[in-house]
């Protein structure tokens, strides 16, 4: 260890306020899950029971549609209209990671939040992060990216305008929430031993799911990387403790290197608030000598999320265009979607017969 005068760290640790952004976007998920489930109830009704609306940010759990949306956007210069919320949401997802890195997997993500909690609670009963070798974490991280180019490759590579609309507009894009909402309430035997799986593995192996097999995570690690805020090491100053490397939830050695350059860095900055060392560790701006306040890096990844989902709301962007005869139609074929390509395989009903989308 280096002997150099320290300077103890006193600035407040930003986890706390992490936790709070984290707890306040879970529980507004929990609220979007209780209206979409009575939407659902309505559905299920056939229109008899109380009419609940949609809730638009239900289409933030749809990211390959949101991603075709922006597909689309990039094509035609137009917002469509079946999930225009999920273009919204990308696009602040994406604009959060360009500006500070991986950030929404450690400061929005539910998913991201689940596994840190699973995770805290495995090192409390083994008393220890337990790590994977390099030799199989390595191949393993591999695997999302696969996932990723799986899907990208099909969109960027397969799909052309008229084939992006002629997907978006189809009763199986509608109606994507649905199924995926009957998903988890009709959950099969299968599923729930993949996700018993899942959650026992993620006890042991920190983030398993966010590390390994999240291909949304895959795609923000890649923007991360053309981030230009990065967390710098002043190896002046450091005195190789170690501390930010065990602190850092990614396994990154922050101790070791001088700029981190990670697409599994989140910027949840805990290895600088385990840093004792005033100034050795901070974020910072490629090429300048500014070092961003850690509260301002809470007021950035907020503010820019919630300035990009407001221009999608107060533009009339936000609540698509299916009435709730269209999605009374589509519930009651919801075993058929999927086989069917248009509404008009649907219309067996004569009292929705007349029933046409506004966009196609």
């Amino acid at each position: 260890m280096k002997k150099t005068n320290i300077i103890k760290n006193k600035e407040k640790s930003i986890q706390k306020y992490r936790f709070s952004v984290q707890l306040i976007f879970a529980l507004l998920c929990v609220w979007i899950g209780v209206e979409f489930f009575l939407f659902a109830k309505y559905l299920e009704s056939g229109g008899s029971a109380p009419f609940y609306q949609r809730p638009p940010g239900v289409e933030g759990f749809l990211p390959i549609s949101s991603l075709m949306s922006v597909y689309y956007f990039f094509i035609t210069g137009s917002v469509h209209q079946v999930h225009p919320a999920g273009f919204f949401i990308f696009i602040a997802i994406a604009m959060v990671s360009l500006v500070f890195g991986k950030s929404f997997c450690s400061w929005f993500c539910p998913v991201g939040f689940l596994s840190e909690l699973v995770a805290d609670f495995g090192e409390k009963l083994f008393g220890r992060k337990i790590r994977i070798p390099k030799y199989l974490d390595y191949p393993l991280r591999s695997l999302k990216y696969l996932i990723l180019f799986f899907f990208s490759y099909s969109i960027f590579m397969g799909m052309d305008a008229l084939t992006l609309k002629l997907f978006l507009d189809s009763p199986y894009n509608i109606i994507a929430d649905l199924k995926l909402y009957y998903f988890f309430a009709d959950i099969s035997r299968f599923s729930i031993i993949v996700l018993s799986s899942l959650f026992v593995v993620s006890i042991i192996i920190r983030n398993f799911w966010c590390r390994y097999l999240c291909p949304y995570g895959a795609l923000l690690g890649i923007l991360s990387i053309l981030s230009p805020n990065k967390i710098k090491r002043d190896a002046s100053s450091c005195i190789e403790c170690g501390l930010c490397a065990k602190a850092c939830p990614s396994s990154i050695k922050v101790d070791k290197v001088k700029v981190v350059v990670s697409d599994e860095c989140t910027t949840c900055l805990s290895c600088i608030d385990a840093c004792p060392v005033a100034d050795t560790l901070f974020l910072q701006p490629v090429k300048t000598r500014i070092i961003i306040n850690k509260k301002m890096v809470a007021f950035g990844v907020v503010g820019i999320f919630l300035i990009i989902t407001a221009v999608g709301i107060f533009t009339a962007r936000w609540q698509n265009n299916i009435t709730k005869e269209e999605y009374l139609l589509l519930h009651k074929n919801l075993d058929r979607i999927g086989h069917v390509s248009s509404y008009d395989e649907l219309e067996t009903d004569s009292s929705l017969t007349n029933i046409k989308t506004k966009n196609r």
